[in-house]
């Protein structure tokens, strides 16, 4: 297996390996060391049937829905993100999957199924090189402090549609208003990074409606800096892997009216820990 890094901050291309084979233990510890490291892992040329997609995520970890789409018929945990003319994609801004959710997935599986003949690239960022780069002061000011996160934010435009309402009323339901750290603490490498993102994130708490508002805002820029992000152009049968709890991604929707057809994995993660007072940032322990 070798791996080359695609950018500065995060992401690599893995080649040598091929997923849809048994894979021994030693090439998933490989593959796991690979993603902490970089962040996202992208693999070209793999062939994957969607039961075989969904073998492969198992490997690494418990699959969970996604309230908000469909499912491969023959492969219920397999979701299916697609764009046609008739019904274009609306998720256009950065974020990190179901932060609505008290316990948000650890890890995202994406395999490309259908690639239109120009556009359709995803952007990452490195939440946590955006933190890293941030002052000791201005980690000072974040620690401790907590957001809100609101599925209803996010899916806005599918509310607004005729019946969107109805149609995701029991979904509303079951994802109420969530708070999370702004500064997360990564449960494995313990590595910090900025937990707040521009779909899901509505408000910092403990401050007023304007601090709250200039400093989400900031926030969400800092992340999203160019030195902070790699871009992927899609290929069929294109694998990418990333890390919720240390990325966020953005689809370019520029491709319109062509077809776009995606299959999607989630694995079930931890609650979310937030970062503990250091000395080094001018707190106390």
């Amino acid at each position: 297996m070798q791996i080359e890094k695609a950018a500065g901050a995060l992401g690599a291309f893995v080649s040598g390996i091929c997923l849809g084979d048994t894979l021994p233990a030693q090439a998933l510890h490989d593959i796991r060391k690979a993603l902490l490291e970089h962040e996202v892992l992208f693999f070209r040329d793999q062939t994957l049937s969607a039961l075989e997609f969904s073998s492969l995520a198992r490997k690494f970890g418990d699959i969970e829905d996604h309230p908000a789409y469909t499912t491969v018929p023959d492969a219920p945990d397999v979701q299916i993100l697609e764009s046609t003319p008739q019904q274009p994609t609306k998720i256009e801004k950065w974020h990190s999957d179901m932060t609505f959710r008290v316990i948000p997935p650890s890890l995202t599986f994406l395999h490309a199924q259908v690639i239109p003949t120009f556009g359709g690239d995803t952007l990452w960022a490195s939440a946590s090189a955006a933190y890293k780069a941030l002052s000791a002061p201005f980690k000072t000011l974040l620690t401790g402090l907590t957001a809100q996160h609101d599925f209803r934010h996010g899916f806005r435009e599918s509310l607004a549609e005729p019946g969107g309402e109805e149609r995701l009323g029991d979904v509303i339901a079951a994802n109420p208003v969530v708070t999370h750290p702004v500064v997360r603490v990564h449960p494995e490498s313990g590595r910090r990074a900025l937990f707040v993102n521009d779909l899901f994130t509505v408000r910092i708490n403990a401050m007023s409606e304007r601090e709250s508002r200039a400093l989400l805002a900031l926030l969400c820029r800092q992340v999203v800096a160019e030195e902070f992000t790699v871009r992927l152009r899609w290929q069929p049968d294109t694998l990418a892997i990333w890390d919720n709890r240390v990325t966020q991604h953005k689809p370019i929707n520029d491709y319109f009216p062509q077809h776009r057809l995606m299959y999607r994995l989630t694995l079930a993660g931890e609650t979310v820990q937030g970062e503990p007072l250091h000395t080094e940032y001018g707190g106390s322990a």
